[in-house]
C-alpha cells in the first residue's frame, strides 16, 4: 500500500518547480528519463513567457535525453544551464546560440562534482521507476544516470512510476555510491559481472513529494543502418584485436570491451560477433545498444555491465518477454561506477570510441564542428580513453561526400589528446600510434588512414615547417578548416595561401 504518497497529474507536481529552480532528471540517454513531468514543467515556462514573466530551470541529467525532456525544454526557452552530454537538435541549436548555457563534462565526475558542492545543489530530483516502497525504496528503469546522487541531496523527490517496465526489472541494477574523499573506498570490482551495491535507490520517503503514473516507451530512436565504410571500420577494428591476440599482446581469453554509441559502433559490434578469431566476451561500457543484445542471445556476449539499456522499444519488449534469460547476462549501475576510471585500468578495458576529426599525430576531437559549434558533448569517452588496457579511436576518412577530411594538421578542439590515443582505425586501415615519435604517427596515419585524395596534401603539410620534433606550421595548420570555410571544400587547400 502507497497511500502515504501523494499522487498528482504531470501539470500538478510541475507547478512546485519555480523560475530559478534546480533539477536532477533521472535515466542515461532516453533510457529511464521522466517524461510527463519534464514537459508540463516546459508548458508551464511557456504560460509564463506568454505573460511575460520570467521561467527558465537549471538542469542536470546523467546523459543526452529523449526529446520530451530536452528538447521540450529547450523549445519552451526555459533553460537557465544544462550539463553534462546531449543529443538533441533543438537544444543543440539552443547551446550554439548561447540561448541555454551548457557546460561539458567527463560523465564519470558529475555525481561527484554535486556532493563535493562544486555545483549548486539540485532543489527537485525527478525520477522514473518501476517500482516503489512506502519506505522509500526507488526501483530504477532502464537507466541509472545521477539517480543515487540527485535523490540524496535534492529537497524533494518527484517520481514518473512508469507502469510500461515490469516491476520484474527489480534486481538488475547494482547501485553503489561511493564514499567522498578522504573516506572513499576501492570499488570491488574484479569482472563485469561483479556486484557491489544493491539493487534499489534508498530514499527518505518524506522527500517524495509526489507520484506521476505513466506509461510510455522510452524515446529511443533505431540508429542509422551500417553501410559499406562503417562495416569496413568494424571489420579493421576486428581484424585488429585479433592480431593483437595473435601477438600475444591481448590475452587468448580477451579482455572487456567498451564502445561508444551509434551505427560505427554497432558495426563494430557486428565484424567482433562474426570473427572467428574473437573469444566469447564479456562489455563493461555505458550504453548497450540493440546490437549488444543480439550478441548476448547468440552467445557471443558473456555479460554487460553499462548505465542504460539504449534499447529500441521492440528489442527492450524482447528482453522483458524474457527477462529470465536475461537476468544473469546484464547489469545497470550509476555512471560514477559504470564510466569509472579506475574500474577501465583495473579490468583493462578495449575501449573503442568515434573521433568528429584527428589530426595526424594523433589528438582527437570528439565535440567541435570546425572547433566552435557543439555536436553533443564529450561523453564517457575521455573516462575510458586515458585508462584503457587499448584506446581505439574510429570514424570515416571524410565526410559531406568527401569535402571534409577527418584527418587534418591540427584538430580544431582537443578532447583527447595524443598521449591517450593508441590506435586510430577509418576505413582504409589501422594507425597503430603505440610507441611512434610524432612524425612516425603522422607518417603511420596518413600511410593506413586517410582518403587518398588528402594524401599527398598531408604529406606535404609535414614539409612545411622542416626537420623538427612535431611538424606543425602555426600558418597553416588550420589551411583545411580555413579552406572549407571559404569554398566548401578541403580538397581546394593549396597550402601557398596559407605560408605567405
Amino acid at each position: 500500500m502507497l497511500n502515504k504518497f501523494k499522487f498528482v497529474t504531470a501539470e500538478e507536481a510541475a507547478s512546485y518547480v519555480n523560475d530559478g529552480d534546480i533539477v536532477g532528471f533521472s535515466g542515461f540517454t532516453p533510457a529511464g528519463c521522466p517524461k510527463e513531468v519534464p514537459t508540463a514543467i516546459a508548458k508551464r515556462a511557456e504560460a509564463f513567457h506568454a505573460e511575460g514573466k520570467k521561467f527558465k530551470i537549471g538542469m542536470y541529467t546523467g546523459a543526452s535525453t529523449g526529446d520530451s525532456l530536452d528538447g521540450a525544454l529547450a523549445r519552451a526557452n526555459a533553460i537557465m544551464f544544462r550539463t553534462p552530454y546531449q543529443s538533441n537538435k533543438d537544444l543543440r541549436s539552443a547551446l550554439n546560440c548561447e540561448d541555454a548555457p551548457y557546460f561539458d563534462m567527463h560523465l564519470s565526475v558529475l555525481a561527484q562534482q554535486l556532493r563535493f558542492g562544486f555545483l549548486p545543489k539540485p532543489k527537485f530530483a525527478v525520477i522514473e521507476v518501476c517500482d516503489i516502497t512506502e519506505d522509500g525504496i526507488l526501483y530504477p528503469t532502464t537507466g541509472v544516470g545521477i539517480s543515487p546522487t540527485i535523490a540524496k541531496l535534492a529537497d524533494y523527490i518527484i517520481l514518473e512510476w512508469n507502469h510500461n517496465h515490469p516491476k520484474e526489472l527489480r534486481g538488475l541494477h547494482d547501485i553503489y555510491e561511493p564514499k567522498d574523499p578522504p573516506y572513499r573506498e576501492p570499488f570491488s570490482l574484479m569482472k563485469p559481472s561483479d556486484r557491489m551495491g544493491v539493487p534499489y535507490i534508498q530514499v527518505d520517503p518524506e522527500k517524495i513529494l509526489c507520484i506521476v503514473e505513466t506509461n510510455r516507451d522510452d524515446e529511443v530512436k533505431g540508429f542509422t543502418p551500417t553501410d559499406e565504410v562503417t562495416d569496413k571500420i568494424g571489420h579493421n577494428v576486428a581484424n585488429f584485436l585479433a592480431n593483437e591476440i595473435k601477438q600475444g599482446r591481448i590475452p587468448q581469453e580477451f579482455l572487456p570491451i567498451q564502445s561508444g554509441v551509434g551505427n560505427i559502433a554497432n558495426a563494430v559490434m557486428a565484424s567482433l560477433g562474426t570473427n572467428p578469431d574473437i573469444p566469447n566476451f564479456e562489455m563493461y561500457t555505458e550504453v548497450i545498444q540493440d546490437a549488444v543484445i543480439g550478441l548476448i542471445k547468440s552467445g557471443k556476449i558473456k555479460f554487460a555491465s553499462g548505465c542504460s539499456l539504449t534499447i529500441t522499444t521492440p528489442v527492450l519488449k524482447e528482453i522483458y518477454e524474457n527477462l529470465e534469460f536475461f537476468r544473469d547476462k546484464l547489469v545497470l549501475r550509476p555512471q560514477e561506477v559504470s564510466n569509472s576510471p579506475e574500474l577501465a585500468r583495473r579490468l583493462g578495458l578495449i575501449t573503442i570510441n568515434t573521433a568528429l576529426e584527428a589530426d595526424i599525430f594523433g589528438n582527437v576531437n570528439s565535440t567541435h564542428i570546425m572547433g566552435t559549434k557543439m555536436m553533443n558533448g564529450i561523453g564517457g569517452s575521455g573516462d575510458f580513453t586515458r585508462s584503457a588496457y587499448i584506446s581505439i579511436f574510429t570514424t570515416p576518412s571524410t565526410a559531406k561526400g568527401g569535402k571534409i577530411s577527418s584527418l587534418v594538421p591540427m584538430v580544431t578542439h582537443v578532447d583527447q589528446n595524443e598521449h591517450s590515443v593508441h590506435v586510430i582505425i577509418t576505413e582504409h586501415g589501422v594507425a597503430d600510434l603505440r610507441g611512434k615519435s610524432p612524425v612516425q604517427r603522422a607518417e603511420a596515419i596518413i600511410e593506413h588512414c586517410v582518403a587518398p585524395e588528402y594524401k599527398q596534401m598531408l604529406r606535404d603539410y609535414l614539409k612545411l615547417s622542416g626537420p623538427c620534433h612535431t611538424p606543425t606550421n602555426l600558418h597553416a595548420c588550420f589551411g583545411m578548416h580555413m579552406q572549407f570555410m571559404k569554398s566548401g571544400n578541403m580538397l581546394d587547400t593549396n597550402w601557398d595561401d596559407y605560408t605567405k
